[in-house]
């Protein structure tokens, strides 16, 4: 036996959401009640209430509402793999949960034994800690946490392995003295722009953002071999990539 549907006011009262966040769901066409009374209030079905789950697990994942609408009636995300998805990334949430307690709990010991973590340990923990959360909004780390959920572990690892080695090949030619209008960069700096698009998911924000920190850090990205000539000579051929051939 079917349940009774539920009008919005009930269905915002008993999930927490507002009436408003329904109504523009509704707008969306991302959640439109599939049965209306004579008056024209909006009734929730089962399956109503079923697909509001899977946008807002799609949600705390990261996605945004446009992809949202875009990808949650595709056979890749099936009720039963939104779950997992959902279930993943609570897993890893709670894994990082324990292992900041872990980490509190080693200092908590070392500060009751009289020991004191150095400077430089205190700083480099730091530095990790908030080198995105001060260039990034809390948006576009989720949707980034979300575009790492959709791209796996080992494309990640494959895109994280072939960095240095593109660095070393626009490396090598600037050294040189290749110009960086030339076919052979102008592929190099084809495939860079692949590699941030990869990562940004053409979200020209988060480009800005990665941008930003990499002028305004440019120790992180020396680290990789990214110096500031470097960046002169690949942005002077991303440049000649958009004039005509």
């Amino acid at each position: 036996m079917q349940p009774e549907p539920l009008k919005v006011g009930e269905l915002a009262r008993r999930t927490g959401l507002s009436i408003r966040t329904l109504h523009h769901y509704d707008e969306l066409g991302l959640l439109s009640p599939s049965l209306r009374t004579a008056s024209g209030y909006r009734l929730y079905t089962q399956e109503d209430v079923a697909r509001l789950q899977r946008i807002l697990s799609l949600r705390q994942l990261g996605f945004a509402l446009e992809e949202i609408k875009r990808c949650i009636d595709e056979p890749g995300y099936s009720p039963v793999r939104v779950l997992e998805l959902h279930l993943a990334r609570a897993r890893e949430q709670l894994a990082v949960q324990q292992e900041l307690c872990k980490r509190l709990e080693a200092l908590a010991t070392q500060l009751r034994s009289a020991e004191t973590p150095s400077v430089a340990q205190l700083v480099q923990t730091i530095e990790v800690m908030t080198m995105f959360e001060k260039y990034y909004t809390p948006e576009q780390l989720q949707e980034l946490e979300a575009r790492r959920q959709a791209l796996g572990e080992d494309a990640i690892r494959q895109v994280q392995e072939e960095w240095p080695r593109l660095i070393a090949q626009v490396k090598a030619e600037m050294e040189k003295g290749t110009d960086p209008a030339s076919e052979p960069v102008r592929k190099l700096a084809r495939r860079w722009q692949e590699l941030i698009q990869a990562f940004t998911g053409g979200n020209p924000g988060i480009e800005k953002s990665l941008n930003t920190m990499h002028q305004q850090e440019p120790g992180m990205g020396a680290r990789f071999g990214m110096d500031p000539g470097l960046m002169d000579y690949v942005g002077r051929a991303m440049a000649a990539l958009k004039k005509p051939e």
